[in-house]
């Protein structure tokens, strides 16, 4: 299986707060933000909000006299003992924050294996996970979370999948034909969320950003019921804007 897309938008992100942490854990006793700015070539208007970033997620913690030093999260992900563990905390983490950002469940999914798989959601009383009515993975076709994790591959890719899985018509809006998929997907830009519009559930819109890390390929997605359609847009731009802490837990 091949990738069809290049890194995006939150790849400049992660690299720029790796390069961050880098620096953090080689000088071990500490590094101020100046220092930090000078070995890392990353200007202070770039930098400030990336380490609000690593501190509030444990990454890196911030000593009485103002310096730097290495954080729980980064030391536990650091050792292969503690390393599943502290991975699904700080993505739960994550999610939730997001879910409470964007005002929707939010679901991390990967394809593995040829098959889409939801390992992670985030969901409360006012922002309920999405009726599972038909198995994830026989919806690729319908589903934003299908439809980006189909993007990233590629041509062949999407082609095995498909001959996999029949492509039924689950609502009236549902693309059952394979060419006319095949095209949207080609077209759909890599770095814009990808929607579904009442194709997977009626009463219910998903978007969907893609977290790629490596070979391996996520995606990112939030689901609305359709009274709050008018708020899919918004919520999926700030999906795609907080998807760099996800990508750099996957990433460590």
């Amino acid at each position: 299986m091949a990738l069809k897309h290049e890194p995006i938008a939150q790849h400049h992100s992660v690299q720029h707060a790796l390069r961050v942490l880098e620096t953090v854990a080689r000088r071990g006793v500490g590094v101020t933000g100046t220092e930090l700015s000078n070995e890392t070539g990353l200007p202070a208007d770039r930098l400030t909000p990336l380490l609000r970033m690593l501190r509030r997620d444990g990454y890196v913690e911030q000593t009485s006299d103002g310096a730097y030093v290495t954080g729980e999260t980064l030391t536990s992900l650091g050792s292969a003992q503690g390393r599943e563990d502290a991975l699904t905390t700080s993505l739960q983490r994550t999610l939730d924050r997001l879910r409470e950002t964007v005002g929707a469940a939010v679901y991390l999914s990967r394809y593995v294996d040829g098959e889409i798989r939801i390992t992670q959601f985030a969901q409360g009383p006012t922002t309920p996970a999405v009726n599972e009515w038909v198995d994830f993975r026989s919806a690729a076709h319908a589903s934003a979370i299908g439809k980006s994790l189909l993007g990233q591959l590629d041509l062949n890719g999407r082609r095995d999948h498909l001959s996999r899985h029949k492509m039924a018509r689950l609502t009236s809006r549902t693309i059952t034909n394979e060419r006319v998929l095949l095209s949207k997907l080609d077209a759909q830009p890599a770095t814009v969320p990808v929607l579904d519009l009442q194709e997977y559930a009626v009463g219910t819109v998903c978007a969907a950003v893609p977290i790629t890390a490596g070979s391996s390929v996520g995606c990112l997605a939030l689901s609305l019921p359709l009274e709050h359609a008018h708020r899919l847009h918004h919520a999926a731009d700030t999906l795609n804007r907080g998807a760099a802490p996800v990508l750099l837990s996957l990433t460590i």
